[in-house]
């Protein structure tokens, strides 16, 4: 590709990534939420109402109050997750409050419907304070099946999760920490089979050390990486045992302190560069490029290398530069690239599965399940340029929700005992019912068709690259 071609891509590319934010601010306005409130009882006439309401709710709410069980049976506390978020962290823009977060949660909850069949409902917190979060959770685990954390800044989202998962009744979740970990270790797997090598003997450099790949390098050591072959660096460098500014903040930074002890046998210091020096993978979830990364220092990687450059919207270096620096396999966290790691292949099926068990937790193992669910998915597809399923691939969601029920079955922390075929149906079942409940209210008109741009809104690549 010459590079007058090259600088053409980057400048389409670029322009296509306005377009989201630019169609967003139409529809937002337009639409005035994504997601909605709707009945799931018959409602004949208004005698119905005394079956819904008073007097006849008293007689379940006598039954569940003789036996608590029954309110999965007898409400809809089995198929909602609360998606809970102080929005400290939203996307890229940081701290932009509770308010400003709104529309990134009724997001997670149109994906949770749409694709997992999940009610999820967003719940805004004004408040910073992570015992606040953890002592509001707590009281409102009574009425939901479950909780996702969204967006909520490092290092206190590893206390919050840590604490909820060991006092809450229901599974909680953190999707920047569990669901990137687990739909990265999935294509990690793949990407190893394309060029034949075993994951207990490759070097992983993980540039950028926030919540999203101290959990990735969690699951991937949980897997069989070798933590001590593997190199991590945030904004100062390399960890390792010679990073005296975090062992003086270990309590605090108590992950990544670990990190600097159980990683970097040889004690590399430096930065990047120092890091993907000799590596079979790049796993870079860091900052938006292009150039964070760049083609000289992917051509000093091991032969058959593999690169994840997962910042949004433009990826850390891009995919072609890399390809021809060396790499072997590439992934972004685009669509308009080949093997999209996306979140959103993960947490739908991953909830479906613990929801339908009532599941107590989602453990590592249950994420390992869904990882190895979604990784064979792929089947006789697989190749440099499919690692993953595409999203529109929807059986794959499931798959990973029978996948993810069996682990839990097995662990002892499901309340219902199913077969894996019980649940594959039963999650095909529900999560089908959406998506045609969602097709069939758009030809009838009840999701109306959004007006055409007039291209009187604009959003520059500047505003984008921050919203990420």
């Amino acid at each position: 590709m010459s590079n007058e071609k090259k600088q053409l891509t980057v400048e389409e590319l670029l322009a296509k990534a306005t377009k989201p934010a630019a169609d967003a601010m139409l529809l937002h306005p337009f639409y005035r939420g994504k997601i909605e409130m709707a009945l799931k009882c018959t409602v004949h006439s208004f005698n119905d109402f005394a079956i819904w309401y008073t007097p006849g709710v008293a007689a379940p709410c006598k039954a569940i109050a003789a036996n608590p069980e029954l309110v999965y049976d007898y409400t809809n506390k089995w198929n909602t997750v609360i998606v809970v978020s102080d929005g400290t962290r939203v996307l890229g823009l940081g701290d932009i409050g509770p308010k400003a977060g709104l529309p990134v949660m009724e997001g997670k909850g149109l994906l949770y419907k749409y694709l997992g069949g999940v009610d999820g409902i967003p719940i805004m917190l004004d408040t910073k304070d992570p015992d606040k979060i953890i002592e509001t959770v707590l009281m409102l685990q009574p009425g939901f099946g479950g909780v996702n954390l969204e967006d909520i800044s490092n290092p206190k989202c590893f206390y919050i999760l840590d604490t909820l998962r060991e006092k809450a009744e229901i599974p909680v979740w953190h999707d920047d920490q569990q669901g990137t970990a687990t739909v990265t270790l999935a294509g990690l797997i793949n990407a190893l089979k394309v060029v034949g090598k075993k994951m207990s003997e490759v070097k992983i450099a993980f540039i950028g050390s926030g919540a999203s790949n101290v959990a990735c390098s969690r699951l991937i050591f949980g897997w069989g990486a070798d933590p001590e072959k593997c190199f991590i660096v945030d904004t100062k460098g390399i960890l390792g045992k010679h990073r005296k500014d975090l062992e003086m903040r270990k309590a605090e930074y108590k992950d990544k302190w670990k990190l600097c002890n159980i990683t970097n046998a040889e004690g590399r210091e430096g930065d990047i560069p120092d890091a993907i020096k000799g590596a079979d993978v790049v796993i870079a979830l860091s900052k938006s490029g292009p150039g964070v990364i760049l083609p000289e220092w992917i051509k000093t990687m091991a032969d058959d290398s593999i690169v994840f450059a997962c910042a949004n919207p433009v990826p850390e270096i891009w995919p072609w530069e890399a390809k021809e620096a060396g790499a072997a396999v590439v992934a972004t966290g685009r669509s308009d690239f080949p093997n999209q790691v996306n979140n959103s292949l993960g947490f739908p099926g991953i909830f479906r599965g613990t929801l339908d068990v009532r599941g107590r937790t989602i453990t590592d193992e249950m994420c390992f399940a869904a990882a190895k669910a979604m990784a064979d998915h792929v089947g006789d597809r697989l190749d440099a340029d499919h690692i993953l399923p595409d999203m529109d691939d929807w059986e794959v969601f499931p798959r990973e929700a029978a996948a993810v029920a069996m682990k839990c079955i097995e662990q002892g922390l499901a309340r219902l005992p199913v077969s894996y075929e019980e649940e594959f149906a039963t999650a095909s079942r529900i999560i089908k019912r959406s998506r045609d409940l969602t097709n069939m209210m758009m030809e009838q008109g009840f999701i109306p068709e959004p007006p055409e741009d007039d291209g009187t809104i604009t959003v520059d690549v500047e505003t984008v690259k921050a919203a990420y």
